[in-house]
């Protein structure tokens, strides 16, 4: 996720969401092709490489906090304060990154429904018919996981839209809220409220995948605890080394939380780790200086440019995925091709996620943000934009 602009890119953010964004290409691509005969899992153990691709939806955790940050910091940067926020002006800002992406892919999905492609229409789980216009209306309305909960995993490539539901519906009561209770300290205690109960509703619906991983109120407090995040880290004072060591310690326990237990038994309280771990990682991150413009190392640099891709990777990496699984079916391939699609995979979803996002996505952001400022000649140019959405 940006900052402002490219000139207020904070380096670890987006390295952050690149490591996030990997853990949950590699997630999805060990469902359709389970990596258990492949050299990978020879060379590390096939309960190492599970540990590292099983719990994909905790990158996702990680994306709603540093959505809710940026959003928060962006805001409170561009209006001065939350209660002088301009709600309209906040929703067009939204429309310009996440509309063009989104209606991209609803447009790519549906004609490769209608063109006969199986893997692309609606398959629901409960056997039930489902319309393919009632699921894109679930996803340009923001309920998709309303509907996964109802049917199971409705349409493949679509089912990511989970997370845009959660997103979306978040911000669109954020600017009302933000006029509404007009002090910062109503709203910490507003998100804190959401924090406090979203354990509760994940101990609630165990057993149930929809319920503890896809539903609002399961996702909420990753977004809230960004948003808190956003509003405290100015108040925090700590040192350089005593932030670092802090960092250092919190990324640790985070490894080892994600490695060592799967979601499906660490997500009453794993989800909220994940996210206040997140949340400190992202410590220093909105400094006025705008932080790091790149990382040094190649690693980091890589991490860095799968971050700025975020959104395009995560939208489309199940098209893609959906197109390899129809020409190579899972149950057909042996080890050593799995390893070949996988890189195949990764090649070409970074490919499309470039070519998306220099040739459609940035242009449209960016014409209609110019459109946006020319109505506020007063404001300036800056996006509070998401995790997933810069």
């Amino acid at each position: 996720m940006t900052a402002v602009g490219d000139d207020r890119r904070s380096a670890r953010i987006d390295v952050l969401r690149g490591i996030a964004i990997l853990l949950v290409l590699l997630h999805h691509f060990n469902i359709a092709y389970r990596l258990e005969d492949t050299l990978l899992a020879r060379a590390m153990g096939w309960e190492a490489v599970r540990a590292l691709v099983r719990n994909g939806n905790y990158g996702v955790t990680m994306f709603f906090v540093i959505s809710g940050f940026l959003i928060t910091s962006n805001a409170k940067r561009r209006w001065g304060a939350l209660e002088k926020i301009r709600p309209l002006e906040f929703y067009g800002m939204r429309v310009a990154r996440i509309v063009p992406c989104l209606l991209l892919l609803l447009v790519v999905v549906n004609l490769l429904a209608w063109a006969g492609i199986a893997i692309f229409q609606n398959r629901p789980a409960s056997g039930a018919p489902i319309s393919l216009w009632l699921v894109n209306l679930a996803s340009l309305t923001f309920w998709m996981n309303v509907l996964l909960d109802r049917y199971g995993w409705v349409n493949y490539a679509l089912g990511v839209l989970w997370s845009l539901s959660v997103e979306e519906v978040f911000y669109l009561c954020f600017p009302i809220l933000c006029v509404a209770m007009r002090q910062e300290r109503r709203l910490l205690l507003f998100w804190t409220t959401l924090i406090a109960f979203a354990p509760v509703y994940r101990l609630m619906h165990q057993g149930d995948e929809a319920g503890f991983l896809y539903a609002y109120f399961a996702s909420f407090d990753g977004i809230a605890v960004g948003c808190c995040m956003a509003l405290l880290a100015e108040r925090v004072t700590l040192t350089a080394r005593a932030r670092g060591l802090l960092q250092i310690g919190t990324a640790a326990s985070m490894v080892f939380l994600y490695l060592y237990w799967p979601i499906s038994q660490s997500n009453v309280l794993g989800v909220t780790a994940m996210s206040f771990g997140t949340a400190i990682l992202l410590l220093g991150t909105s400094d006025r200086s705008g932080g790091e413009t790149s990382t040094r190392m190649g690693l980091g640099r890589a991490f860095e440019w799968l971050g700025r891709r975020s959104y395009e990777l995560y939208l489309f990496h199940l098209v893609l995925l959906g197109g390899l699984r129809t020409m190579f079916p899972p149950r057909l391939a042996d080890g050593d091709e799995k390893m070949f699609l996988l890189s195949a995979f990764l090649i070409l979803t970074l490919g499309v996620g470039e070519g998306i996002a220099r040739f459609y996505s940035e242009p449209l952001n960016s014409r209609i943000r110019r459109r946006i400022a020319a109505s506020n000649p007063m404001r300036g140019t800056g996006d509070p934009a998401s995790s997933l959405k810069n």
